[in-house]
C-alpha cells in the first residue's frame, strides 16, 4: 500500500510508555524519508521524529530528544515511535508521513509540507 497506516494508540497513565507501528509500502525506492507528526485539538500540526531511508540517519524535534526514539524493523517494512515518560503534553493524534524524492524542500526534512504522503492518525490519550 502507498499510504502508512499507523496502529498502536491509545490511553496510557502519565510516566508510561507506548509504541506506534507505521506499515509502508513496498515502494520505499522512491521515498526519502518517513516521519511521524502530532497534533493536538486546536494547536498546529508539529514535528515529533523522522527516518532517511538511504542510511538510516534520524532526527528529533529539540524538546523531545531522548523521550521519543524512531526506528525501522529488519524487514524496511515499518517504522516505529518509541514513547517514554509520557505526560498529558502528549496526548494528540499522531501522524505517520512520507516524504518522496525530489520533492524535500528542507534537509532534514521537518515540516509538513515536505511530507505527501499522510496516514489517516492514532490516536494518544496520557490521563493523569
Amino acid at each position: 500500500q502507498v499510504q502508512p497506516v499507523e496502529s498502536g494508540g491509545g490511553l496510557v497513565q502519565t510516566g508510561g510508555s507506548l509504541r506506534l507501528s507505521c506499515a509502508v509500502s513496498g515502494r520505499t525506492f522512491s521515498t526519502y524519508a518517513t516521519g511521524w507528526f502530532r497534533q493536538a485539538p486546536g494547536e498546529e500540526r508539529e514535528f515529533v521524529a523522522g527516518f532517511r531511508w538511504s542510511d538510516g540517519n534520524t532526527w528529533y524535534a529539540d524538546s523531545l530528544k531522548g523521550r521519543f526514539t524512531i526506528s525501522r524493523d529488519s524487514a524496511k517494512s515499518t517504522v516505529y515511535l518509541q514513547m517514554n515518560s509520557l505526560n498529558a503534553e502528549d496526548t494528540a493524534v499522531y501522524y505517520c508521513a512520507s516524504a518522496l524524492r525530489g520533492s524535500v524542500r528542507h534537509i532534514p526534512p521537518t515540516t509538513p509540507a515536505d511530507f505527501g504522503s499522510w496516514g489517516q492518525g492514532t490516536q494518544v490519550t496520557v490521563s493523569s
